[in-house]
């Protein structure tokens, strides 16, 4: 009985620092939600437009989080990013619904083959599979239920993604290269022939720290250099040069980010 105590106590504890980061941050106005497909589901959190009645679609912008968010809290993912779509002066300049979806922790937002070898090999020919993971595939599931109930704008889809949300952000552009508006993947990596050959229309602002001991940049500035030369591309890249793995910070203060990706329209 007294090991049942200290069980629940820890919960409630649990639940009431949980309570308490929400109220601090503001996190409380993403509403948690579960898309549920059969036996698979997504958590996720939304949070809507001030003054948002449901009446005309808006823009959607779905973010995906890192490794380090993966979970089944549905919160730690608001972590890296939460933030930025809190500030009043965004909401009222670019009034979005904006997603962030969790990964569990035994998975990833795309699927590839983690046994080619490190350095430049795995780096510039990173084996991207055809297959869609399952939170991959629930992502995109949810995103064509806001658009087909007219919630979200089918012209105004937007993703981006930090680390292992940018390998995401990639994936989904290269699966479904007509689907999404723009895009800005941050500390990401691409199978970069295969995604300047299907997905060079896509407007594209890359984010990486020159320093970035976990996720190369040399994908990324071959990307770059690659779509510079490709007609009918349109890339922006920024390369921070004090910056580590920990380039969203960064990228998240760009003044100009949300309003070139809002400004995107198919």
């Amino acid at each position: 009985m007294k090991q049942l105590f200290i069980v629940l106590h820890l919960l409630l504890l649990v639940v009431a620092a949980s309570a308490q980061m929400d109220d601090t941050t503001g996190f409380f106005q993403y509403e948690k939600k579960l898309f549920i497909q059969g036996n698979d589901t997504l958590r996720y959190r939304i949070l809507y437009p001030l003054h948002y009645n449901g009446n005309k679609s808006v823009p959607l912008i779905v973010f995906l989080h890192g490794s380090g968010e993966r979970g089944s809290d549905n919160e730690k993912q608001l972590f890296h990013g939460g933030a930025l779509f809190l500030k009043d002066s965004i909401r009222n300049r670019n009034p979005a619904i904006v997603i962030f979806p969790q990964c569990p922790d035994d998975s990833a937002w795309n699927r590839f083959n983690r046994n080619t070898p490190r350095g430049d090999s795995f780096y510039l020919s990173l084996n991207q599979s055809p297959d869609l993971s399952t939170p991959e595939r629930l992502v995109k599931l949810l995103i064509d239920s806001l658009s087909q109930h007219r919630i979200a704008d089918k012209k105004r889809l937007y993703i981006g993604g930090l680390s292992l949300g940018g390998f995401g952000t990639y994936d989904l552009l290269t699966k479904y290269p007509d689907y999404f508006a723009a895009a800005f993947p941050i500390c990401g990596m691409t199978n970069v022939p295969l995604y300047a050959q299907r997905a060079y229309k896509v407007p594209l602002w890359i984010f990486h720290g020159a320093k970035d001991d976990v996720v190369n940049p040399g994908p990324d500035r071959l990307l770059y250099k690659t779509l510079q030369t490709t007609k009918g591309a349109h890339v922006q890249y920024t390369e921070y040069p004090d910056a580590g793995h920990n380039s969203w910070d960064n990228a998240f203060a760009e003044p100009n980010l949300l309003p070139w990706l809002l400004a995107q329209k198919k």
